[in-house]
């Protein structure tokens, strides 16, 4: 095997441990669709299309129903969940929070949202991949309660997608959102967490 090969795999091998911080991963135990849940950075805002949601079903060679809201809030989150439970999804990649941080929404609040959210989706049987965001603009400040939600629900987990991405200007299309390179760390980091859920 070629060094570059090795190296891949172990990058590859090493984000998923760090996604899921050893824990077993979830995996669909029901028919549905994979649905993408969140705000601008689901939806792709700063790409030329699609974002990291595109960028997975084309790795994948799945169909993921983007259901990204720029600007939403993990409150804003609750207040459409049914849209998402009507779909009946098998998989839910779920990422909201960055803009409760830009609102200066009580942390608290934060993730008693994100927990709810997840008890609804997983009462419908639905497993649930939890992606972390940090919680200020110059240190992740919520990387350990994104990782104890995970733990106390049994989400898998991505930690912070836009670790050494954020504010370097190769990797961002503006202040907050990622361009295409930027979207492509995303894919990278939350690629092999889903596809073990999904095979």
């Amino acid at each position: 095997m070629r060094k570059g090969a090795i190296a891949a795999w172990l990058g590859a091998w090493l984000l998923l441990l760090a996604g899921c911080g050893g824990r077993e991963i979830p995996q669909a135990t029901q028919p549905g669709p994979i649905v993408a849940f969140g705000d601008s950075l689901v939806f792709g805002m700063g790409s030329s299309g699609g974002g990291f949601v595109r960028l997975l079903e084309e790795r994948l060679g799945v169909r993921i129903e983007n259901l990204g809201v720029p600007g939403d809030t993990t409150a804003d989150g609750l207040n459409r969940i049914d849209e998402l439970l009507e779909l009946n999804p098998s998989v839910v990649i779920l990422l909201l929070g960055g803009n409760d941080v830009l609102q200066r929404v009580n942390p608290d609040q934060t993730f008693a949202n994100l927990g709810t959210l997840i008890e609804r989706i997983q009462q419908q049987g639905a497993a649930v991949l939890l992606v972390g965001i940090r919680g200020s603009l110059l240190r992740d400040a919520f990387a350990a309660r994104f990782e104890a939600l995970a733990k106390r629900h049994g989400t898998a987990y991505v930690h912070d997608v836009l670790d050494d991405t954020f504010g370097v200007p190769d990797y961002m299309a503006d202040q907050v959102h990622p361009n295409d390179r930027g979207y492509a760390v995303i894919a990278d980091r939350i690629a092999p967490v889903l596809e073990k859920m999904i095979r």
